[in-house]
Order: C-alpha cells, then structure tokens, then sequence
C-alpha cells in the first residue's frame, strides 16, 4: 500500500487540465490508523512529498494517532522524520464512554499520550472528543472538558455522535438497544463546550473547532477556505482551488490492483459556479471569520451573483437576523452565538438554486 501511495506522489493522476501546485504549506496523515505505520513507511511517504513538491520550511506535518499507539520510541521517530503536530482520537476521558464507543484505549492510556506528547515537544497538538451519548450527561461532558482544560491541551476538535446508516450502531438503535443521541441534550452539550472552553482562552475559530490563540490548524483552514489540496490513498480526496475535485475509489484491493489505470480507481466532480458558492456559504458560515458580502458589487464570499439570486440570499439574511440566527455588521455575515449549533441547517437556506 505504502509503495503505492508514493508511487502516486512521484506521478499523480490528475484530471484533464489540473495543472499541480508545487508548493506545500501542510502534510496530514490521516484516515485509517496511520500511527500504525513504521518510521521507515512514514520516512518512504514524507521522502515522496519532499522529492515532488517544494515543501515549506515551517510547514505543518501532522499525524493521527490512537492513545494506544504512542509510545516514548515513536513519539522520538516522528519527530526525527518532521512530525511536528499530533491529532490524538482520545474521544473521551471515561473509560465507560470509551466502552460504549468500542475504542481500543482506556482512560490511563488517554491521559498517559497526551502527558508523553507533551514531554516529548509536542506542542502542538489536538484531540478529539465526542459528545451527545445517549449515556453521556451534563456532569460527564463538562468533566470530560475540564479534564482537557486541566492537561493544557492546545486543540480541540469535537463532534456531536452521529448515526450511520448500515451501522451497529445505526442497527442497534433499529432495534431499540441504544437510545438514539437526543438533539436537545446535544445542543446543551454544544453550549457547555462552547462557554468552557472559551472561558479557558480557546478560540472558536470553526464550529466544531477551538484552539489557544495561533495553533489553529492550518491544514484544515486550508480546506475550509478553499484552497487546492491533494490526496494520495484509497478514499482520499483532492481539489484544485478552483472547480474540479477528484478522489481515489475507498477500495484497498482495487486501488493497489489498478494502481496504473485511472478510470478504475479516480472519480472526478466538475463543480458549477453555483455549487462552489454553496460550499463558500457553508465553510464560511461554519468559521469564526464569517462570510464577507459586497451589496455594491452584489458579491458573496468572492463570488458575483445574479441580481435574483442575490436578493433572495439577501432576503433570506435579513429575515435569519431578526430572528437572531445571523449577524451582519460591517460587510461579514457571521452566525450569532446562541445559533451555532444550528450552523449547517442555516447554510443550507442560505444556498442558492441554480
């Protein structure tokens, strides 16, 4: 697999007119479990990149990691091999919730990678929590946020349990041996999260995101801007920073089998102009900086619209503001703070039909 993943860095298939950016800014190993891969794969990939792009001298090269699979020996490899940022799945601090979730660590093994990661340099970091279990209250979710205030995590990323279709979880709640996450318990979870963690001296700087001030993600907010990025491995995506998007089928098998023929393992989206808008709308909604709009050039995030479409966007915003879901002040459109939580579904009336 690895060999294959390079061998796609060295000469990547691209869809008809993409011209590759040579400069890289960021390097994110994610999806699986890439904490799983030896330094020699690690140093195979991280050699790939560097021979094919020009990387950044202060780039930021991050790596997802179980609790279970940082040790002091890897922490020490990653390093060497220019890790220099940690995404940690801690999920949570109780080890009843990490049952419920079947994580493969416990709650000694979360505290002890966060306290190994520290000790060894990492500085920058994050971890993952999850909130809205149906077994999970107010006094659980607020211990499992102060215990993460406590250990001077720099990073959060959180998110509200969701349900999969054709999951157990999705097949036990069918069944009625799981209570189904409740909506409201969710959003008080939201706003306990949100008043914590910014009473600790995070930034809320995407809605399911907050950081101490300049330890942002920077890979992320590249993606949450729009800017070109791409993805090399089963399932992963990329995007030119214009309109064409393209991933690689999520087929472990196929992709290493067909690893030559681009029909077989390449699926490629041409976005209309007014998709991209949409997804302008969406990402820029979803961050603290908000969505700028011009009324004199009738321009939205960038874009210039149709005098029809622009009325009704505009419409539709005043309308939100008197009900006190969305601001508007000094041209950017931002989501009012009791309306978080309800940021995506606001978006999705903000959108523009073609």
């Amino acid at each position: 697999m690895v060999q294959t993943i390079a061998q796609h860095i060295a000469k990547p298939i691209l869809p008809a007119g993409v011209i590759p950016e040579r400069n890289v800014e960021t390097i994110y190993f994610g999806g699986g479990t890439p904490s799983l891969l030896s330094a020699e794969e690690l140093l195979a990939l991280i050699s790939a990149v560097r021979q094919k792009f020009e990387v950044a001298p202060d780039a930021e090269i991050t790596l997802e990691a179980n609790p279970d699979d940082i040790s002091p020996l890897r922490l020490q490899q990653w390093q060497q091999l220019g890790i220099n940022r940690l995404s940690i799945g801690v999920q949570s601090f109780q080890n009843n919730h990490l049952q419920w979730m079947n994580r493969a660590h416990n709650n000694e093994q979360a505290l002890q990678s966060i306290a190994w990661a520290t000790q060894f340099g990492f500085h920058n970091f994050s971890i993952d929590l999850i909130y809205g279990l149906p077994d999970m209250d107010e006094q659980a979710w607020q211990a499992n946020l102060e215990q993460a205030i406590a250990l001077g995590v720099p990073h959060i990323s959180s998110y509200a349990l969701t349900v999969e279709e054709k999951t157990a979880l999705h097949h036990f709640i069918a069944k009625g041996k799981v209570a189904a996450p409740d909506d409201d318990m969710q959003a008080r979870h939201f706003d306990i999260m949100t008043n914590s963690l910014q009473a600790a001296g995070f930034l809320h700087y995407e809605i399911s995101n907050f950081a101490k001030p300049g330890l942002q993600s920077r890979h992320n907010s590249n993606y949450w801007s729009g800017n070109a990025y791409y993805g090399f491995g089963p399932g992963a995506h990329s995007f030119d920073g214009h309109a064409t998007r393209w991933w690689y089928k999520a087929n472990n098998a196929l992709y290493i089998a067909q690893a030559n023929h681009a029909d077989a393992i390449l699926t490629t989206e041409k976005l209309t102009e007014t998709e991209r808008l949409n997804e302008k709308i969406m990402t820029g909604l979803r961050q603290q900086q908000g969505i700028p709009v011009s009324e004199e050039m009738q321009m939205v995030a960038g874009t210039k619209m149709r005098a029809h479409h622009f009325a009704t966007f505009m419409k539709s915003t005043e309308t939100m503001q008197s009900q006190g879901l969305l601001i508007y002040a000094d041209g950017i459109l931002r989501l009012a703070a009791e309306a978080k939580f309800l940021a995506d579904g606001i978006a999705a009336k903000l959108f523009v039909s073609e």
